[in-house]
């Protein structure tokens, strides 16, 4: 939650808003009713009040609150990510391949400080202030342990006898095992009353599983339903979770538990199982480009030399790209072996087909997301945005390939990547936006100086 009012403070502060619509919290990831009552720390900095036509509007409690949220959304992310939001706006596609991965932190904070002293009315000098405080090194070991007092007080809170909290989703955050463990300590408590819980990709392996097995052993008489997809319990978490389920007492409260696991297929007996919303793709053969030859039943898709005879349609792509004809809804998964350079997308379908620009581009226009995965690591693009890229040293030169699993959520407005390694999936990168269209899964090549494929 704090993460995502630190974005909504900064693209803010930015367009010099200090007041905004429920649109633009939705555009942070932020749903205004879920926030109000499951989070204290919400009600606290933030405020809705009533504008004209009894329109909702909100901001939050003090201008100084939304410069230092602004603040520690830029530090972070530079932190975690090593992007600076700070940086002038990157050239378009023309650049795309010499576009730099890493930005020092020098670099950030004199960006900081030319845009301050550009503003021509001082509205930047206190974030100014803020950011450049929070890079001391005595204010870097606090924000060391900024999640575990969130997490302490989000335990408190649901301990607490005056909590009436029945749904917590904290799906998609750097959670761990250590956020886990103060988690459970609010979850043992007769108090607690949540009966539903979402874990989902919070990079939990066998020791988070492990407690809160032992948290639901000492209080399951309300929990009905826990997700623990997308995660990393391994087989000594999934032995502790089976474990739960072989007790009666708990057996006759939780109706589904949700766990993903290479060597778990479905073990309907114990309510363990890969989700459902697993999904077979279709190329829509009309989309193909000329240059991307199909094999293997059209499951994998390869750049060639030599152009292929496919015939002219308005929806073929001039760029190696190529649309599936899936449409997607609810919740989807699917995964994708690479090997080369490759994009690996969300689109929707009204996306340009034809010239080589940003229209076209999966990632570089407000139609697509897109994963780009090579050797040196995964690239996030969207809207000609680079949002991350998480270098993967371990690559090996002689066999550049790996696998990619996708998981989207359209009523939710959010779109995961995660890396497939033995029997485990590690998180990469989520998007928490607005859907507004029907997505399609999306692929394409980009070097072309080696081998460049993709199957799935």
């Amino acid at each position: 939650m704090i993460e995502s009012l630190g974005k909504l403070a900064f693209d803010q502060l930015q367009k010099r808003n200090l007041i905004f619509y429920e649109s633009d919290l939705a555009e942070c990831g932020i749903d205004i009713r879920a926030a109000s009552v499951c989070s204290g720390v919400f009600t606290e900095i933030f405020r809705e009040e009533r504008g004209l036509y009894q329109t909702k509007l909100f901001c939050f409690v003090h201008l100084s609150v939304q410069e230092f949220l602004a603040a520690l959304h830029v530090h972070l992310t530079f932190i975690k990510s090593g992007i600076n939001l700070l940086a002038k706006e990157e050239m378009k596609s023309k650049d795309f391949e010499t576009r730099s991965h890493e930005s020092s932190e020098t670099e950030m904070y004199k960006s900081a400080v030319d845009m301050a002293l550009e503003s021509p009315d001082g509205h930047l000098d206190l974030f100014l202030r803020f950011l450049l405080g929070l890079s001391l090194e005595t204010n870097k070991c606090r924000l060391r342990g900024f999640v575990a007092q969130t997490e302490e007080t989000l335990s408190s809170f649901i301990s607490s006898t005056t909590s009436s909290l029945k749904d917590l989703d904290l799906s998609n955050n750097d959670l761990t095992d250590s956020g886990v463990k103060l988690l459970c300590e609010g979850l043992m408590s007769p108090n607690c009353e949540l009966k539903i819980l979402r874990l989902s990709g919070c990079l939990i392996t066998e020791e988070g599983c492990a407690a809160l097995a032992s948290a639901l052993t000492v209080n399951s008489s309300h929990l009905k339903e826990l997700d623990l997809s997308y995660n990393n319990p391994g087989e000594a978490g999934m032995k502790s979770l089976e474990a739960i389920l072989k007790n009666p007492r708990v057996r006759y409260t939780l109706d589904r538990l949700s766990v993903h696991h290479k060597n778990y297929t479905s073990v309907t007996a114990l309510c363990l199982f890969c989700p459902s919303d697993s999904c077979t793709l279709t190329v829509d053969l009309n989309t193909v480009n000329r240059f991307l030859k199909l094999s293997h039943k059209n499951k994998k898709v390869t750049h060639v030399e030599e152009e292929q005879p496919y015939p002219d349609h308005p929806d073929r792509f001039d760029l190696y790209q190529l649309l599936c004809s899936d449409g997607l809804t609810g919740r989807c998964y699917w995964e994708v072996e690479w090997g080369g350079k490759v994009y690996i997308s969300v689109s929707y379908r009204g996306i340009n087909r034809k010239g080589v620009n940003d229209d076209s581009w999966f990632g570089l226009n407000d139609q697509s997301w897109s994963l780009i995965c090579s050797d040196d690591g995964y690239t996030i693009w969207h809207d000609s945005v680079k949002k991350a890229f998480i270098p993967v040293p371990s690559f090996s030169s002689s066999s550049v390939s790996g696998r990619v699993a996708v998981y989207v959520d359209c009523p939710a407005g959010t779109l995961s990547f995660y890396r497939v390694s033995s029997d485990t999936l590690i998180h990469i990168y989520t998007f928490n936006t607005k859907f507004t269209e029907t997505l399609c899964p999306a692929f394409g090549v980009r070097d072309l100086s080696g081998v460049c494929w993709l199957s799935f």
